[in-house]
C-alpha cells in the first residue's frame, strides 16, 4: 500500500503544480484553493508512504513523478515548447525513477 500512496501523492503533485500555474500567483481563488488542498493531500500521502519506503527513494519518486508529470501537462495543456533535448531530460528522469524503484525492492 505505501507504493500506492506514493503514486497518488505524485499525481497530486502534478495537480497542485498545474493549479498553481492557473492561480496566477495566488490571485485566483479556485485554483489557489485547489493548489493548497492538493498540496496538503500530496504531502500527507507522501508521509504515509515514508513510514515504510526509505526517505531518499520516496522523495525521489515523488518529485520525479511531479517533475515529469508537470512537464507533460505543460506540453499537452499549456502548449509549452518540446524538443529532443527536453524529451531526453524527461526520459532520463523516468529512467532514474525506474532504477531507484528496482534498487529499493
Amino acid at each position: 500500500m505505501p507504493w500506492v500512496y506514493l503514486m497518488i501523492a505524485g499525481v497530486l503533485e502534478i495537480v497542485w503544480a498545474f493549479a498553481m500555474k492557473q492561480s496566477d500567483g495566488f490571485t485566483r481563488l479556485v485554483p489557489s484553493i485547489i493548489t493548497i488542498g492538493t498540496m496538503v493531500a500530496s504531502f500527507w500521502l507522501l508521509a504515509l508512504a515514508m513510514r515504510t519506503i526509505p526517505l531518499g527513494t520516496a522523495y525521489m519518486i515523488w518529485t520525479g513523478i511531479g517533475a515529469v508529470g508537470a512537464f507533460a501537462v505543460g506540453i499537452w495543456w499549456l502548449a509549452e515548447p518540446v524538443n529532443a533535448l527536453r524529451l531526453l531530460a524527461a526520459f532520463l528522469i523516468v529512467a532514474g525513477l525506474a532504477l531507484m524503484k528496482f534498487a529499493s525492492a
